[in-house]
This record gives C-alpha cells, structure tokens and sequence, in this order.
C-alpha cells in the first residue's frame, strides 16, 4: 500500500476504535447503572441498552447517502460531534429517560457508511480490502477493550465517567478525522462498498441475503441480552463487585479469540464455512440455555461464558464472510448495509427482550429465550444454500462506453476461474467474483489497464 492508504486504514480504525471503546464501556454496567437513577424499571434499562442501536440502524444507510452529497469528511465529524453530544447528555442526567435520550441521539451519530466510503475514496481496488481489514480487527479489539474496561471504570467514576468519557474519546474521534484522515483528491459511488438505494429491496428479498440479516440481528439480540443480565449474575449469584468483574471477562475474552483463530483458517480452506456456522449457533444456544440454569456456579458461568464468546466471536467473524460470498459482484455494499442495519436493530430488540422478561419473569427466562432465539436461527442456518467459496477481486480496466463494457464483461466471464463480472464503465473497474484455486492470473491481468 501507499503512505496515504495506510494513513487512511490506521486513522479511520482510530476512529472506529475511540468510538466502539465507548459504546462498549457501558454495555457490562448500565443495567447496573440504571438502578440508581429516577425512573428505573428493568424495561427502561434495557430500552436504555439499546435505543441507540434504533437511531444508528434507522440511519446509517441515509447518512451514506448523504455523504455522497456534501462529503465524507463533514457527515464523519458531524456525526461524532452528534455521538458527543448524546454522551454528555447522558453523562449530566440523574433520570433514565434522559439516559434513554442521550444513548438515542449517540446512535443517531452514524458514521460507519461514510466511513467506508471514503475508505473506498481514499484506496486502490487491488488493496481496499486490507484496508476493510484493518477497520474490522480494530472494531473488534475496541469491543473486547470496552468490555474489560467497562466495569473498572464504573467502579472508579461511575456510570456519568463512562458518558464523559465516551464524549472526550468522540471528540478525538473528531480530531484525527480532521488531521490525520487524508483528504480525498474526488469521490464517487463505490458498488463494493455503498450502499445503492435501487437494489436495496433485492437484497431484503435475496433468500440467503435474508438469512444472514436475520442470524447478525439474532447474535446482537443474543448479545445484548446477556449482558443485561450478567452484572446481576456476576454481582448478585457470585458475590464479585463491580470493579472485579473484568477478571472474569478478560481471561475468557483472550481465550476464546485465541480459539477461533484456527477454526476459522480450517473453516475457509475446507469449505466449512455453513457448517461452522451451524456448529457455532448450536454452541451458542446451549451457552445461552446453561446460563439460564447454572448461573448461580462459577466454575459454570466461566464454562459457559467461554463457549459463548467462542461462539459469538466465530460467528461475528464469519457471517460477513459469508455476506460477500452470497452476494452478486456488483452489490456487495448495499448486501453489507442491510446487514449492518440488521446488527443494529438487533441490539434494540435484546434491551427491549431483556428488559421485558427480566421485569416480568426474572433473569433465567432471559437466557431461555436468547437459547430459544438460536433455535430459531439454527433452523435458518441449517436451511441454508452451501456458500460457492469465490473471492472478490477488482480490476482496474479501460473502456470508452457501456457498450464496451458489457463487452469487456463478457470475455472476463469467459476466462478460467472466473464465476461473475461486471465492468463499470464510468468508474473503470471490473468487480469479479473468482475461484482462486482455478483463476487463469495470468489472462485476468493481460484484461487490466495500466
């Protein structure tokens, strides 16, 4: 890669980071939280845990668009000086309505679609997806960071330090945008990587499409529910303060990452891909299902707990994998936005899961019905087409019209290998779709421009 393509995935994985440290700071304590603020019920908390997964899955595919219009740059640090806002609302509130409202309007500071967008801005075809890479390992790094963090620094500055926090690191957000980001030299729609508002509907109604949606909007619903509930377990049924519980997270958080590493290479060279995935939604429900039962043990709970993460790690990584692969070539941004705004609704459905049946039937009947959930997708999983193992691949072409282009389409379809393609010929790019153990390299690259 170049300087600037480096400096873009290092500075706008910063940004990620400071962002997703704060949101996930809060989730192993607010329910914690909520308790000492007026108005508490066990509904409101969890409407409090996952109201700005509403705003943020409501508007993150608008906020794309608008970036299209008056640039990536000014959506970005709009909607982190919005996601700062929200947090010191919250931050300075003493009501759980308040809270509720701050947490709606840190949602409603969705960047992440014009962030990937200026990612596709700001770098070639052939290295666009290290750069995705390199965002993807810092969001899930920052996640693993605020779930560790999160209960020392309630234990420290309570729940308005993690708001003042979470508002300071946005505000840094705000500043590497504006310093360290490069400045793209133009943009332009990018079909890899935004989201095209005429085939949204085809990728809601695409049968395999639809069942990945439905699995992300599942696992944040799976996980924003248990941890809703695990502060309760972790303080009330074993005795840990607040400030201790990041001795039981950490361990099992490095451990479980640690093994999924490999079942993940295994998965993608054997072909297992469905199969890992219908292997870790059992795991997952039977986490789920042990914890309703065993949570007053410890050695259960850590057990538990570390088949659910392995889980919910493995799949986290895996379905978008499967996304890219099930998606047609040409529409793999907006496949990836509908599945993004699936992950975000999800967790909006798991506070308001949790928060329901805590306050009517108590904390087992949570974990009953995340098990319940996974059963659910269990059957979507099991059901599911065999994924073709392609690899995304662009091209960088020359062509003077569409009528060439469909053209050019027709010969790359033809070499060896090669399962789609699609030139475009505005943006000179051919989005391929390739069986890397078959691919003649060497006719694809005599088809490229210099």
């Amino acid at each position: 890669m170049t300087a600037t393509e480096r400096r873009t995935a290092l500075s706008l994985a910063s940004i990620f980071g400071v962002r997703m440290v704060g949101l996930f700071m809060l989730l192993p304590v607010i329910a914690l939280y909520a308790e000492v603020l007026k108005a508490y019920t066990p509904f409101l908390a969890g409407l409090a845990a996952g109201i700005h997964g509403l705003s943020q899955g409501l508007l993150q595919i608008p906020m794309g668009a608008l970036s299209d219009r008056i640039g990536r740059k000014p959506v970005i640090i709009g909607g982190l000086l919005v996601f700062a806002l929200g947090s010191l609302v919250a931050a300075l509130a003493d009501d759980l309505w308040w809270v509720i409202i701050g947490r709606f309007i840190q949602g409603a500071g969705a960047v992440a679609s014009a962030m990937m967008a200026l990612a596709a801005d700001l770098t070639r075809e052939e290295h666009r997806m290290k750069v995705m890479a390199v965002i993807g390992m810092s969001i899930g790094m920052s996640v693993s960071l605020g779930l560790v963090l999160g209960p020392v620094v309630y234990a420290a500055l309570g729940g308005p330090g993690i708001f003042a926090i979470t508002a300071v690191l946005a505000l840094v957000g705000v500043l590497i945008a504006w310093l360290w980001v490069p400045e793209p030299v133009s943009q332009h729609f990018h079909p890899d990587a935004e989201v095209e508002l005429g085939w949204l509907r085809a990728a809601l109604m695409h049968p395999q499409l639809l069942r990945l949606d439905a699995g992300i909007l599942i696992l944040h619903m799976i996980f924003t529910a248990s941890f809703l509930m695990l502060p309760y377990v972790l303080r009330d049924d074993l005795g840990l303060g607040e400030g201790r519980h990041w001795l039981v997270y950490l361990p099992i958080l490095l451990v479980s990452m640690a093994a999924i590493v490999p079942l993940l290479i295994v998965a993608e060279r054997r072909r297992l891909l469905k199969q890992s995935l219908v292997g870790a939604v059992l795991v997952l429900g039977v986490a789920s299902l042990g914890l309703g039962v065993w949570h007053v043990s410890l050695v259960g709970v850590v057990a538990l707990l570390w088949l659910f993460f392995a889980a919910f790690n493995l799949l986290e990584a895996s379905l978008p994998s499967l996304v890219a692969k099930y998606a047609p070539v040409a529409h793999k941004g907006t496949a990836m936005g509908a599945f993004s705004s699936a992950q975000f609704l999800g967790i909006f459905l798991g506070g308001l899961l949790a928060g329901s049946l805590h306050a009517r039937y108590g904390l087992a009947a949570v974990f009953e019905a995340n098990g319940l959930l996974a059963g659910i997708w269990l059957l979507l999983a099991v059901t599911m087409r065999q994924p073709a193992y392609l690899s995304s691949r662009l091209l960088r072409v020359s062509v003077p019209d569409r009528e060439a282009a469909t053209e050019l389409a027709r010969r790359l379809h033809a070499v060896p290998g090669v399962a789609e393609a699609v030139v475009i010929a505005a943006d000179g790019v051919a989005y391929l779709k390739v069986d890397n153990d078959t691919v003649d390299e060497a006719a694809l690259a005599a088809f490229a421009s210099d």
